[in-house]
């Protein structure tokens, strides 16, 4: 019985850190050309995150080959900017963006960019283990209405609940 509780206990951790159906990481990251500073466009709401406006999400190299994350948001309620601290590593390769980050200790949850401008690496979608998780990010606050109707089409399509999505820029 303990060695099968110890069982769940693992696949529970590993579905943490899963990837939605059809949704396929993308391939030929480059991480050096990915960190810096990324502003929240659109969001599925949750808990750690409700109520936050000017939300962002700045990476940098760690020491051990992971990456930094600093996520950050301003919350009007207390009239401040919240800011959490985290931790990422790739899962498989790191030309694949497919990462596991951790806020909480040693719980990892699923970061797995789904679209991305490979090009000048100006937005991202991400995707975290199931469609309940989905986060529109660009390097400037405001992202071209045509770029933002394409990557939502995009996620309707994979089956992400997009009439739910919370703008933080006038909606599309």
């Amino acid at each position: 019985m303990r060695y099968f509780l110890c069982f769940l206990l693992a696949l529970s951790f590993t579905a943490c850190t899963g990837i939605p159906a059809g949704v396929k990481p993308v391939t030929g990251f480059e991480l050096n050309r990915y960190l810096g500073t990324w502003h929240e466009i659109a969001r599925l709401d949750h808990s750690f995150e409700r109520g936050l406006s000017q939300v962002t999400a700045e990476y940098s190299l760690r020491e051990d080959g992971g990456v930094k994350v600093i996520n950050s948001g301003y919350n009007a309620e207390e009239q401040q900017r919240q800011m959490a601290e985290g931790k990422a590593y790739f899962i498989d390769s790191p030309q694949v963006g497919r990462l596991k980050v951790s806020f909480f200790g040693p719980f990892y949850g699923a970061y797995n960019i789904m679209a991305l401008d490979k090009a000048a690496y100006q937005y991202v979608m991400i995707a975290g283990p199931t469609t309940e998780y989905l986060w529109i990010l660009a390097r400037t606050p405001k992202l071209d209405n045509s770029v933002l109707r394409a990557l939502v089409q995009q996620a309707r399509t994979l089956g992400f609940p997009t009439e739910d999505l919370i703008y933080l820029q006038p909606r599309p």
